[in-house]
């Protein structure tokens, strides 16, 4: 299994970035993806996941981020608007055996890379 995380880069406050994760399962929709990040200084957080129904969010992005997924494409997406300035971290994607969304990142099996998003204030 990889996942292949792509999309960070600099953007300045208030803007948008769409993050995405490409999947090598071969049984993509039976598992659970969610997006994770860690800032400078900081342990790892939940950011948003997403299964067979709508998506789960951090509190600190509800409202400015969108999970969402393609099965076919085996790859799962994370649009986020109204940037602000904590939230530059590394963004993680991670995958999970299973159908709902879950913000426990110990009960997630297979991680990728990480890209860097930086926000600028």
């Amino acid at each position: 299994v990889q996942l292949q995380a792509s999309g960070g880069g600099l953007v300045q406050a208030g803007g948008s970035l769409r993050l995405s994760c490409a999947a090598s399962i071969r049984t993509f929709s039976s598992y659970v993806m969610g997006w994770f990040r860690q800032a400078p200084g900081k342990e790892r957080e939940f950011v948003a996941s997403i299964g067979w129904g709508s998506g789960m969010y951090a509190d600190s992005v509800k409202g400015r981020f969108t999970i969402s997924r393609d099965n076919a494409k085996q790859t799962v997406y994370l649009q986020m608007n109204s940037l602000k300035s904590e939230d530059t971290a590394v963004y993680y994607c991670a995958a999970a055996w299973g159908v709902a969304a879950q913000g426990d990142g110990s009960r997630y099996d297979y991680w990728g890379q990480g890209t860097l998003v930086t926000v600028s204030s």
